[in-house]
């Protein structure tokens, strides 16, 4: 009995020693363009989208495994693998596709954020200059460690949307009946395409390529080896579960409300706090906005480092938050940069920021089966990984998943024309 509780308490002591990555790779998924997504599958198509959360955190949890494996055996970022196994050329092209793709992104953090505030009367032109010296500094002045407290910290206060699903008081029976029965048919025309292009902004907005290149670099980073990949493996799951779990409420809190009065359109994530307000209250209207507005300020913050890990891994240079500025200058420009430009669009009048935001879920998940091949392909080399390769069980979901995905692209594209 006391070996027992000594094993229990050293797993535990263990899986406290590596918590941090995968549940800040798991939640940055539920930024603001991933809350304005599963608000529109909600509103648009109400719990009949709830199944696509079942294999696609199913495919979350072995793509953030296979990242933390892959950091964990080889000490080495996603895009460092990439340059050393595939050439320079195609780690440069892919460098510069997620660039153009996260900065996308970035705009609609920062988007999230003004307009959150934006609902309590706060304009724009002060909230997100004021948030962007926010994000630098913080960053900037930081270490890893430091950065990683805060961030665990944000991700507690996702649980606002459990808070906020549950006042919507939705049918329960319903909700669990559409997330593990067969969704029903798509239909014809533009529902199908609509119904389509939810599916992959879905999907891209739960596993963003961006989340691999941040989880792998940060495992890296955080130093995590071999010995503790058991509890790192573990600690990825949750997460991932607690990430999906929080997706699942937003679009219950939708689906019971909006879609229920035939709301079905939403400009972006403020508005369907905005919409929800007379209908499920003002407790609630209030949680709904300050998640949105943790959400993207913490988003804010991790994609751009996840940006600047990626490239500057992918290009050889230095890169890190535990180094200072003069020490890897290449990354600390480059998340500079991202902040300034991703910010300053903001203050573009008359931008199409809804376009933009929901634009640049779909890309995410248009874009990942390439991502997701090189990673399998990495994996599955015994000379760099050993023993560590693949289980036959994650080839097939991994590569399932490649497959789907790219089958819905051209699925989206053939209905849309």
């Amino acid at each position: 009995m006391v070996a027992t509780r000594k094993t229990l308490k050293g797993r535990l002591l263990l899986f406290l020693a590596v918590i941090g990555p995968g549940l800040i790779a798991g939640e940055g998924g539920n930024d603001a363009g991933g809350i304005w997504t599963y608000s529109v599958a909600g509103a648009r198509f109400g719990y009949s989208l709830l199944w696509v959360m079942v294999p696609a955190t199913i495919a979350l949890i072995v793509v953030q495994v296979m990242a933390a494996r892959m950091g964990a055996v080889t000490g080495k970022g996603l895009s460092d693998l990439i340059r050393e196994e595939f050439g320079f050329r195609i780690t440069f092209i892919l460098m510069l596709a997620l660039v153009v793709i996260n900065f996308g992104n970035v705009m609609a953090e920062f988007a999230g954020v003004a307009s959150s505030l934006e609902l309590f009367g706060i304009s724009r032109y002060i909230v997100v200059p004021a948030a962007a010296a926010v994000v630098w500094l913080l960053v900037v002045k930081g270490t890893y460690e430091s950065v990683e407290r805060i961030f665990l910290a944000a991700s507690v206060f996702f649980v606002c949307y459990i808070f906020a699903g549950i006042a919507a008081h939705p049918d329960w029976k319903a909700a669990a009946f559409a997330t593990v029965t067969r969704p029903e048919t798509a239909g014809t025309g533009n529902y199908r395409y609509l119904y389509i292009y939810t599916v992959i902004g879905l999907v891209g907005t739960t596993i963003a390529p961006w989340m691999q290149f941040y989880l792998q670099a940060s495992i890296v980073e955080k130093g995590i080896t071999v010995r503790q990949l058991r509890a790192s493996k573990w600690e990825v799951i949750v997460g991932a579960v607690f990430a999906a779990v929080i997706a699942w409420f937003i679009i219950v809190a939708c689906a019971a409300t909006l879609h229920t009065i035939g709301r079905t359109e939403i400009l972006d994530a403020a508005d369907a706090a905005q919409a929800l307000r007379p209908l499920v209250g003002e407790y609630a209207y209030l949680l709904f906005a300050a998640g949105l507005f943790n959400a993207s300020l913490f988003a804010a913050t991790v994609l751009p480092i996840s940006t600047a890990y990626a490239v500057c891994e992918g290009l050889g240079l230095e890169s890190g938050l535990d180094k200072k500025f003069h020490e890897a200058p290449a990354f600390y420009w480059l998340y500079t940069l991202l902040i300034v430009a991703g910010a300053g669009v903001l203050l573009v009048p008359r931008f199409p920021l809804a376009t933009v935001m929901v634009l640049s879920q779909v890309v995410n998940g248009v874009v990942l089966p390439f991502v997701l091949i090189f990673m399998l392909l990495l994996i599955n080399d015994r000379e760099l990984m050993g023993e560590h390769v693949n289980s036959r069980a994650f080839n097939v979901i991994a590569w399932v998943t490649v497959a789907v995905m790219i089958a819905l692209t051209i699925a989206m594209l053939l209905t849309r024309g």
